[in-house]
């Protein structure tokens, strides 16, 4: 690794957040905070400016919220990594985050040290999660699929279009089906519309129809 410091950008919508980790992260070695924004798109458009090697991103802002912002550095600056450090450690932000792009999250419970190794972890192409959160990626793993798979589906729905109307006919909302199989609610919105154009769905009591007709749905226990 170069013998340079670790360039990072905090991004945070509260002034005394955003100056306590630039003074926490200026007293580790090899880190040197080169920026602090107060919401995505000023995260970005600094960025564009002086890209830094890490952005230590926060998920719930004004603007631009973290996850938006995370996939959009993503997209347009493959090569900064972003760490996420927010109060939150739910099913829906972790997923979102992850699936924005994220290569590590971290509550604001960590310490300096952890969060030192997450973001040189990040720089270098690896993560870093909190324990708590890599409890619940752990769990997402062992969760059952919202329907049988089998080896064709009808109307050529995919596995995942054919989990979601699933999820539909058991009555959750896009944020539990979000939850449950651990994706973005974006995405949950991309599947339900390609199922619902597939399958000629008007809505999601057609769709529950459907899913149950073609027995879509599992038992929950």
């Amino acid at each position: 690794m170069s013998d340079n410091p670790l360039r990072v950008l905090v991004v945070d919508d509260q002034q005394l957040v955003r100056e306590g980790l630039t003074a926490l992260l200026e007293l580790t070695d090899g880190i040197e905070v080169v920026g602090s924004a107060g919401d995505g798109a000023r995260a970005l458009d600094m960025i564009a400016g002086d890209p830094p090697d890490v952005v230590l991103m926060d998920l719930r802002m004004p603007v631009l919220d973290g996850v938006t912002a995370t996939a959009r550095i993503r997209d347009r600056f493959p090569g900064v990594a972003v760490v996420v450090l927010t109060t939150y450690a739910d099913d829906n932000s972790i997923a979102g985050a992850l699936a924005a792009g994220a290569r590590g999250y971290l509550t604001k419970d960590a310490g300096r040290a952890e969060i030192g190794m997450a973001l040189r972890a990040a720089a270098g192409g690896h993560s870093l999660f909190d324990p708590a959160v890599a409890a619940r990626l752990a769990q997402a793993m062992t969760r059952p699929t919202a329907s049988p798979r089998r080896d064709s589906l009808p109307d050529s729905l995919t596995q995942r279009e054919a989990e979601v109307l699933g999820q539909i006919a058991q009555g959750h909302t896009n944020s539990e089906i979000a939850a449950t199989l651990f994706v973005a609610e974006a995405t949950v919105k991309t599947h339900i519309n390609n199922a619902f154009a597939k399958i000629g769905a008007r809505n999601r009591t057609e769709a529950a129809s459907y899913a149950i007709e073609h027995g879509l749905t599992i038992n929950e226990r």
